[in-house]
C-alpha cells in the first residue's frame, strides 16, 4: 500500500500510443517524440510540471519504448527531478497502463497526463481542488477552439456575419487528471480510461471537474502539430512558463 504523500505528487505521463493519425508525417518517431521547436512535445509536457515543482514524473511507455527510454537518458535533468520510464505493453489501453504501474506508485494521489495535450494549466490549483472536495477523481475540463468559423444567424435565418474558429459551447476532457491511488488498483488490464472508469466515477458520484479557461491544445493530427509549431516560433506559446 502506498505511504502518505508528499505535497506535491507523482506526475504520470501517458505516452504509449503510437499516434497513428501522425504516422504517415513522421513514420518513424512514436507520438510523443513529435518535435515542436525542437523538442519532443513529451519535453514540453514534463516541463509544465518541473516549472511548477513537480519532482517526480513516471512516463508509461508501449509503442517504440526504446526511444522514449533514450530520450530521457539522454537529457540533462534538473537538479533533484526523477524522469523514468516503465514499459506498460505495446497495445495496452490507457486504463490498463495505469493499472500496471501502480505498484511503482508510491504516493495516495497521483497526477495524470497525456504526452500530447499542451496548456497553461495551474496544476498546484488543479492539485489543490482535488484535495479540496474529497472524491477520488477530479478531471479538467476545457471548451476547445472549433477547427471551422461558424455563421451567425438572426432570428428569420438571415446570415448576420461569421465567427472565426471561436471557442465550442461545451467542455470536453483536457487530459490533466489527479487520482487517488485507490482508482488505479481498480482499474482492468483492457479499461480505457476515458471510457468505462470514467464513466463509472461520474456515475458513483466520485468525479469532479476543473475548468481550464486559458489555451489548450491537443495535437490529434499533423496541422496541430503545425499550429503549435507556429507558436513557438512565433515567440507566442501559451504554455511556455518555465
Amino acid at each position: 500500500m502506498p505511504r502518505g504523500s508528499p505535497s506535491l505528487p507523482p506526475a504520470v505521463i501517458l505516452c504509449g500510443g503510437a499516434g497513428t493519425r501522425l504516422r504517415g508525417h513522421v513514420p518513424s518517431l512514436p507520438k510523443p517524440l513529435v518535435e515542436i521547436g525542437g523538442q519532443p512535445i513529451l519535453w514540453h509536457v514534463i516541463q509544465l510540471y518541473l516549472a511548477q515543482g513537480f519532482s517526480e514524473i513516471l512516463l508509461l511507455t508501449g509503442f517504440r519504448a526504446e526511444a522514449i527510454e533514450d530520450f530521457v537518458g539522454a537529457q540533462r535533468w534538473p537538479p533533484g527531478a526523477s524522469v523514468r520510464c516503465i514499459q506498460t505493453g505495446i497495445d495496452t489501453p490507457t486504463g490498463g497502463r495505469l493499472r500496471n504501474a501502480a505498484a511503482a506508485l508510491d504516493a495516495l494521489t497521483v497526477c495524470v497526463a497525456y504526452a500530447d495535450g499542451l496548456a497553461n494549466i495551474d496544476l498546484a490549483r488543479l492539485l489543490a481542488y482535488h484535495r479540496s472536495h474529497g472524491a477520488a477523481a477530479t478531471m479538467t475540463i476545457v471548451q476547445p477552439e472549433l477547427p471551422f468559423g461558424v455563421a451567425e444567424l438572426d432570428g428569420d435565418g438571415v446570415v448576420c456575419g461569421f465567427r472565426e474558429k471561436p471557442r465550442s459551447e461545451h467542455w470536453v476532457n483536457g487530459g490533466f487528471f489527479c487520482f487517488e491511488h485507490e482508482v488505479l488498483e481498480r482499474l482492468e488490464p483492457d479499461s480505457t480510461l476515458e471510457r468505462e472508469p470514467l464513466a463509472g466515477l461520474a456515475a458513483a458520484g466520485e468525479l469532479r471537474a476543473f475548468h481550464h479557461d486559458g489555451f489548450w491544445r491537443c495535437m490529434d493530427t499533423y496541422k496541430d502539430a503545425v499550429a503549435l509549431n507556429e507558436l513557438w516560433t512565433a515567440g507566442r506559446a501559451p504554455w511556455k512558463i518555465w
